[in-house]
């Protein structure tokens, strides 16, 4: 496979990156159901989920310039955060000149700290894990075994059809075509659907080829994933203390 779909997996030898996958998995997803069900308002707890994953992010060896790189993803919510304020209703509050919503502050912070928080977990997961070892992950989590081998033909073979493109593209250009207004996009959408016929076609022979070889809807097992006790209580950390932190501050605010 090459390495356009790897650009999120960082290798490494980290006691993170040796944990199993389904581990890891579980506790990312823990870890964001904690983040999420914290109130708002308890500033502190959003400043230790930080703490936390920054821990994480030094025993997995992951720079903080690789983190924040692929971060850009978030910038949608951030936007959409930064509106809410001018464009919320209820009680106002002058700052810097500009009239701003009470209730589209709050909302606004609530989006851009539970959002960064989860979308950092997700990288740093995404950093330490394979992406075909987080499907195999998912299998062992008992996630439905016809979704997870989807995701894993489609993360095989999207190479190969990014390939397809790249020499189609080729082919148009080689013939002096080169887009540059709407007049083109009769072509560019007759290039769509050849090269929907082509995966599809290719997909019909990988079926065949597998049915050949004795596949009866499910895959061999390659990896032993099995995972324990100790390795759970690692992973598991990360939500545990974040729940524990939410606990504490919850109890202790008045």
């Amino acid at each position: 496979m090459g390495a356009g779909h790897h650009a999120l997996h960082r290798p490494g030898d980290s006691p993170v990156h040796r944990l199993p996958p389904q581990c890891k998995l579980l506790a990312t997803v823990a870890f964001t159901l904690v983040v999420v069900a914290t109130p708002r308002e308890l500033f502190p707890a959003f400043a230790g989920y930080a703490l936390l994953l920054a821990g994480v992010a030094a025993a997995a060896r992951v720079p903080a310039a690789f983190v924040l790189r692929r971060m850009v993803i978030e910038t949608p919510f951030v936007v959409f955060a930064f509106a809410l304020p001018l464009i919320g209703t209820g009680e106002r509050v002058d700052v810097a000149g500009l009239s701003l919503s009470v209730e589209g502050l709050w909302a606004g912070w609530n989006i851009i700290a539970k959002a960064t928080l989860g979308v950092v977990a997700s990288i740093l997961l995404a950093a330490t894990t394979e992406p075909r070892m987080l499907l195999l992950g998912a299998q062992r989590l008992r996630l439905p075994p016809l979704l997870v081998q989807i995701a894993m033909f489609m993360l095989r073979y999207m190479d190969l059809i990014m390939d397809e493109m790249r020499r189609m593209r080729v082919a148009r250009e080689a013939r002096g075509f080169a887009a540059r207004d709407v007049r083109h996009i009769p072509v560019l959408a007759r290039s769509v659907g050849a090269l929907f016929i082509r995966s599809y076609e290719r997909g019909e022979r990988v079926h065949l080829a597998m049915l050949s070889r004795g596949y009866a809807g499910t895959m061999p097992a390659m990896h032993d994933l099995s995972a324990a006790r100790r390795q759970w209580g690692m992973a598991l950390l990360l939500p545990g203390l974040a729940l524990l932190l939410m606990v504490i501050l919850r109890v202790g605010t008045p």
